[in-house]
């Protein structure tokens, strides 16, 4: 991958008065889009959970140690909002909601895939280990 972050400058000798070393304000605020669309703490969870396919709230909830009924709600909410989760209500007595993963949380496979190898490959000795 090939891209002008702006950032580059940073890793060179110190700047000059000539040089101008600030990221470009359009790409640093699509990157903090992105972080801000994936971060919280269950947020992760809940999309790998979905990764196999919809799942009514209650088997998410199962699925998903320690979180509250409470905070999936919301965490889906603000999931559906990013358009990173579809929920879909059934018209049926009693109502069945599923929530399943929207292809453009399925575009961030490639993304997660990298995280992994970088977790595996530089991430033991100095995370922390999370149950």
């Amino acid at each position: 991958m090939n891209f002008e972050t702006g950032m580059e400058n940073l890793t060179t000798a110190a700047c000059d008065d000539d040089c101008d070393c600030t990221p470009d304000p359009a790409l640093l605020a699509d990157f903090k889009h992105a972080i801000h669309a994936l971060g919280g703490k269950w947020k992760l969870e809940i999309l790998f959970a979905l990764m196999n396919g919809a799942m009514r709230f209650g088997a998410l909830r199962r699925s998903i140690g320690g979180i509250t009924q409470h905070m999936l709600t919301t965490q889906l909410r603000e999931l559906e909002q990013d358009g990173l989760v579809l929920r879909t209500a059934f018209d049926e007595k009693p109502l069945r909601v599923e929530y399943e993963l929207t292809d453009a949380a399925y575009g961030l496979l490639p993304a997660f895939k990298e995280l992994l190898n970088w977790s595996r490959l530089y991430g033991g000795a100095r995370l922390p280990q999370l149950a």
